[in-house]
């Protein structure tokens, strides 16, 4: 049987009210007798039921996802996953909702951020690309109590907070990897499409996208990334001009997660059949693409397990204990035509 609170009072040699001061963290205990629990808790190895405890106390967490303004397939997906998670985890008592209100501009979001109150929210996940203003707007959102979640956008092991997505390193390393192994023998330029190259996570798969290919298949070339700014005008323009300048050019890599305006607008410039062609994000729009064989294959992260790990992380830190890594790693999935499933 699990060790009980009556268990650790007993082992302390203290009550159960003193115990329950300790666990909460409330004044008036002395140095000598938490640390007498403290040991009490290694030696007979109590763990905390922290759901109970919440029940007891009448703890209610308020978590948020801030996301941006604008987005297409891969944001719906998401939404739709906090959606779920939001009723799924209401007899919890999670209240947990979402904004899109976060923009390209690293001020706006900065702003945004600075009017966050601990007195309306106790976690936050920013999906917003990294930048000294959004930096330094997250660490004084800490300050102030609040827990804070990077969420997709982001880098792991940056700094000392929490990021909720995949080695996008490894994301492009691996898009690398296939678009070699499709072309086989074949040689010619690749297109790389990004939305900007201003994201940190792109510039991780561009750069895990040329080491692979660089070192193990000379035969290709990846030409300069080419940054559409989320115009759909641009994007026809700077594909077709590409393809106009390089008829050479034998696959794609789409790194960003919205792949619809690139796709679109390299079908109307080029045959997209007679080309390797790798995406990201599992959607509606790129399953379908999959499926008649537009996309050879969409290197993905599942949104519903994104979600629901932010929300993980955020409980674990307002509850002050550690989360179980290996439960939130997110993992790349190679998606093609014949495994796609559902989720």
């Amino acid at each position: 049987m699990r060790p009980t609170t009556k268990d650790l009072a007993k082992a302390a040699g203290v009550s159960l009210a003193t115990v329950d001061r300790v666990l909460n963290g409330r004044p008036g205990v002395r140095k000598k007798t938490v640390q007498a629990v403290n040991e009490a808790i290694e030696r007979i190895g109590f763990t905390r039921n922290q759901s109970a405890a919440n029940l007891a106390r009448g703890r209610h967490y308020r978590f948020q996802f801030l996301l941006p303004e604008t987005g297409d397939d891969f944001l719906t997906s998401v939404i739709e996953r906090i959606e779920e998670a939001s009723a799924a985890f209401r007899s919890e008592s999670l209240d947990i909702s979402m904004r899109q209100v976060l923009s390209n501009d690293p001020h706006v979001t900065a702003k945004i951020l600075s009017r966050l109150s601990p007195t309306r929210v106790d976690g936050v996940a920013i999906m917003a690309p990294e930048s000294p203003q959004v930096r330094d707007a997250t660490t004084r959102l800490m300050e102030r109590g609040v827990e804070v979640v990077q969420f997709i956008s982001g880098q792991p092991g940056l700094r000392p907070l929490d990021f909720i997505g995949v080695d996008n390193y490894a994301a492009g390393a691996t898009a690398g990897r296939l678009l070699g192994r499709f072309l086989g023998s074949r040689g010619g330029k690749i297109l790389v499409v990004s939305e900007t190259m201003n994201s940190l996570d792109s510039v991780e798969r561009r750069l895990g996208f040329d080491t692979v290919l660089t070192s193990d298949f000379p035969n290709l070339t990846a030409l300069p990334s080419l940054e559409t700014y989320g115009d759909p005008d641009r994007t026809s323009t700077v594909i077709a001009n590409s393809f106009a300048n390089h008829p050479d050019i034998v696959g794609a890599y789409l790194l960003s997660p919205e792949a619809r305006p690139a796709l679109q607008a390299l079908c109307a410039t080029s045959d997209p059949f007679g080309q390797v062609i790798l995406a990201h994000e599992r959607t509606a729009y790129t399953e379908k693409r999959l499926r008649d064989g537009t996309l050879d294959a969409v290197i993905a992260q599942n949104p519903g397990h994104l979600v629901r790990s932010a929300v993980r992380l955020l409980r674990a830190r307002s509850d002050g204990r550690e989360p179980y890594a290996s439960q939130e790693k997110i993992r790349l999935e190679i998606l093609i035509k014949e495994n796609l499933g559902q989720y």
